[in-house]
């Protein structure tokens, strides 16, 4: 398997992690104890989608734009409307860029 494989998968698995916990925190389950680690797994999951893109090479520009909706999340409300439309955004646009940088 190529690093730009193992990357975009590892990526991808952060992302369903961090979707799964932002939606248990959307539907208010354990919301004190789960803030912290959503926090630490968007920058993981930012910093995943960075390094995939840039071992993909030229191909990695499929993924730009997922991360350009990943860098704006932080301008949404948690708990408003917003916020999870844009992390489903943000999930199709990594749906599609790896589609696109395999």
């Amino acid at each position: 398997m190529a690093p730009r494989h193992l990357a975009l998968l590892l990526s991808a698995g952060l992302l369903a992690l961090l979707l799964g916990l932002g939606l248990s925190l959307q539907l208010g389950w354990r919301r004190d104890l789960a803030r912290w680690p959503h926090h630490a797994l968007f920058f993981a999951v930012c910093a995943g989608v960075l390094v995939s893109g840039v071992l993909a090479g030229w191909r990695g520009l499929w993924l730009l734009p997922a991360l350009a909706l990943l860098l704006t999340m932080p301008r949404t409300k948690p708990g408003r409307a917003d916020h999870w439309q844009r992390a489903i955004l943000c999930a199709a646009a990594f749906g599609l860029g790896v589609w696109g940088a395999w």
